[in-house]
């Protein structure tokens, strides 16, 4: 299914996914309140600069039983003490929707991403 706000992407998830989802698109807007909501890949995305291709956003994802986090690899292994009771993916962490989502650690995960995406920025 095609989707063409994100709005319509959550609405169309199952009540618990949907609730994580608001959650964790809550989170993003939080840290970096000028993030761009768009779509790559079908699924949410929020570009942290102008513009910002594949590897200068932040994507989630609804899936049966967790949502999807998929922030880059770089930022997961900054964060992999925290994130070691979720499942994981090289750039991606799994967050169950039966459980509370990590709010805090979620918005300074976003604030690291943003660090270095503004590291990067000056070094240009």
């Amino acid at each position: 299914m095609e989707f063409k706000t994100v709005q319509e992407y959550i609405n169309a998830q199952p009540e618990g996914t949907k609730a994580a989802l608001e959650e964790l698109r809550e989170c993003i807007l939080t840290a970096a309140t000028d993030a761009i909501e768009m779509f790559n890949y079908n699924i949410p995305a929020y570009a942290l600069v102008e513009g910002g291709k594949r590897e200068q956003q932040i994507m989630i994802a609804a899936y049966k039983k967790h949502v999807g986090l998929y922030p880059h690899p770089t930022v997961m292994e900054k964060f992999s003490e925290e994130l070691k009771i979720y499942k994981q993916g090289k750039g991606s962490v799994q967050f169950p929707i039966d459980k509370p989502l990590p709010t805090d650690l979620i918005i300074r995960m976003v604030r690291y991403k943003m660090e270095l995406l503004n590291e990067m920025k000056k070094n240009e």
